[in-house]
């Protein structure tokens, strides 16, 4: 119900974030038999498809985050569409999509946020992007919480910018103004053949640790400093469909910015759609 979603909303905002975070990051990583009780718990609850991964035995492993950011089997998730083929970065939800109006994203019913406050406040980042297309997907405690590259590209930059770790569940999302843009969150834009893109990886309250493969773990550092790192000296290039970082325990939500050209967004992309990773999601 709205109201009680609003409630729920306001209830979660003076709660200590890093705090929590910082407690289920040592927690996640603790490596004892005994935490084997806990993973089959958290298998039977959130019904994780075990099949799927790459080990499917639970007993192999050693903590929560293993079986969390857990690997899948490689015949899994075959590859779709072309070189203008976008993919989805993630095994998830679609939260909104659609165009980029004067640099304003659609967050929820009543709510947007600009595309320059989500990048740092970087405008010249934030220029390509003003009027172009987004895909926001969330990501659920169940799915797999590696992340792959929709495009082919060359790593040009990555920004770091700290923030609140607001809950990226739904129905908090529809009662948190510019919830995106004041979450902690890593940024990282690749210049492709279809112009520059970027991926926002949301924290959450329980995802206190963002990684990539070229930097590892990003998140949590100390402070409050924006950062940015420029790699246009270094070759770094990723494929369509491989695997580019990780959420580490817990569930949240990737912002992809698209520049200003057509896209054609499938028409089984719709609001609470499940997507796979290395499916087609649009063409350019």
């Amino acid at each position: 119900m709205p109201i009680i979603d609003t409630l729920l909303a306001q209830l979660l905002r003076p709660l200590p974030h890093h705090a929590i975070a910082r407690i289920t990051h040592r927690f996640a990583r603790w490596e004892s038999p005994r935490v084997q009780p806990l993973l089959r718990w958290f298998i039977r609850h959130y019904r994780l498809d075990m099949s799927e991964a790459a080990q499917p035995d639970p007993s192999r492993y050693p903590s929560l985050n293993a079986l969390f950011t857990r690997a899948l089997r490689a015949d899994t998730r075959p590859l779709e569409g072309d070189e203008r083929s976008l993919v989805s970065p993630a095994d998830s939800r679609v939260s909104a999509f659609g165009a980029i109006g004067e640099g304003r994203i659609f967050q929820a019913k009543g709510h947007d946020y600009t595309v320059t406050e989500l990048l740092g406040g970087f405008s010249d980042l934030a220029r390509p992007f003003a009027n172009g297309s987004f895909l926001t997907v969330y990501l659920a405690p169940r799915d797999y919480h590696r992340l792959h590259m929709p495009v082919s590209g060359q790593l040009t930059t990555m920004v770091h910018v700290p923030g609140r770790l607001f809950s990226v569940a739904p129905r908090i999302v529809a009662h948190t103004p510019r919830l995106y843009a004041r979450n902690e969150r890593v940024v990282a834009f690749f210049d492709t053949a279809l112009g520059p893109v970027a991926m926002a990886l949301i924290g959450a309250i329980n995802v206190g640790s963002i990684e990539t493969v070229w930097a590892g773990e990003v998140t949590p550092p100390s402070g409050d400093v924006i950062s940015r790192t420029d790699y246009q000296d270094q070759d770094i290039r990723l494929e369509r469909g491989a695997e580019m970082g990780r959420f580490n325990l817990g569930g949240s939500s990737v912002v992809l910015l698209l520049p200003e050209r057509p896209v054609d967004f499938r028409q089984e992309v719709v609001p609470e759609a499940f997507l796979r990773i290395r499916q087609e999601v649009a063409r350019i």
